[in-house]
């Protein structure tokens, strides 16, 4: 595991420039060359802004992908894409996104695309002495917007035969010397409540294998962000003894947004790996201020030691807009910054 104590870092995602969105609306009027041309730009300013915060790790900022989870439907067979969402009017809500019908087999005999957004991420980003790091859905989290039908029968068949194909992708990252792996699994958090979370570190175990051991392995736990709303029970205890049997490195969860409830996991959870606190709320345009940072810092040095702690936002930034989340990262590494100096 990394030794610097007190690291910053970002769950994966980050705000689409404007003119990206607006590109994104207006694909037929681009070629494939403008595109591609898009993308690099795009990752490029995501990559600078994380470097202008100072952060100790960062990513691509998810710059080719629509969505963190979503967008990797568009490289499995077997899928119909849903023609609309079932509640168009009323307030923007996880309740607007329906299902997908499976048609036949799931498989993804091009991969999911992360290789291809981490080789851009390493070539854009070389020489800047920072930790890379890639994300990709969990099997489970993948799951989520497909329907079942016979051959499927329910969420958890669908996710075993999702399973191989994440677990394919991440040995692959492993191969091209990907250093960080993020497998983020908001589902098991949003739902471990009511389901068996001992299955849920099972299938989460035999995902991430290939890289047990060659890569710093990461997951993240939170309760849902679409378009600002949570989807699931804020609560960590009914994770817990379970999920002190994840296969990680690391795992985050979300703390700025439900104002530091249940603080004390982070302890208990830093016995047996490191723990990255959320101390920036996405949801919020409050901007935390450096010294909002730095007491939130020093409130988890009460319960885990300074080298098993990271820093990072409660969830990926990508619904929150880039001016907030620019300023939101700075003032992160400075409070973090402020402590780290007066150890």
């Amino acid at each position: 595991m990394d030794s610097r104590p007190l690291r910053t870092t970002v769950i994966g995602s980050y705000p689409f420039p404007g003119w990206l969105e607006f590109s994104a609306r207006h694909l037929d009027q681009f070629g494939s060359a403008d595109v591609a041309e898009m993308q690099e730009d795009a990752a490029m300013i995501a990559i600078q802004d994380q470097l202008a915060a100072g952060l100790d790790v960062i990513t691509d900022g998810e710059q080719t992908r629509f969505d963190f989870n979503l967008s990797f439907y568009g490289f499995i067979e077997g899928i119909s894409l849903e023609p609309a969402s079932l509640r168009r009017f009323g307030p923007p809500a996880h309740d607007q996104r329906g299902k997908h019908q499976i048609t036949g087999d799931l498989s993804a005999p091009r991969g999911l695309g992360a290789v291809e957004e981490f080789r851009r991420l390493r070539r854009l980003a070389a020489g800047c002495g920072k930790t890379l790091k890639v994300s990709v859905p969990g099997p489970y989290t993948l799951s989520g917007r497909l329907a079942p039908n016979a051959q499927y029968p329910d969420r958890y068949a669908i996710t075993e035969a999702l399973l191989p194909i994440v677990r394919k992708e991440i040995a692959a990252l492993v191969e091209e010397g990907a250093q960080e792996i993020c497998v983020d699994e908001p589902s098991m958090s949003c739902y471990g409540y009511r389901e068996d979370t001992r299955r849920f570190v099972d299938l989460f175990n035999r995902t991430v294998e290939p890289a047990r051991g060659r890569a710093r392995l990461c997951t993240h736990l939170c309760f849902g962000n679409f378009k600002g709303h949570p989807v699931g029970w804020r609560r960590y205890a009914p994770l817990f003894p379970a999920f002190f049997e994840l296969h990680c490195d690391e795992v985050h969860v979300e703390m700025a947004n439900r104002e530091y409830a249940e603080l004390e996991i982070i302890g208990s959870i830093a016995q047996r790996m490191d723990v990255a606190v959320g101390v920036i709320d996405v949801k919020s345009y409050h901007i935390e201020t450096p010294t909002q940072v730095a007491e939130a810092v020093r409130a988890c040095l009460r319960y885990a030691p300074a080298e098993r702690l990271v820093f990072a936002p409660d969830c990926g930034l990508s619904q929150t807009a880039r001016w907030a989340a620019r300023q939101k990262l700075a003032n992160m590494v400075a409070g973090v910054e402020v402590v780290r100096d007066s150890l």
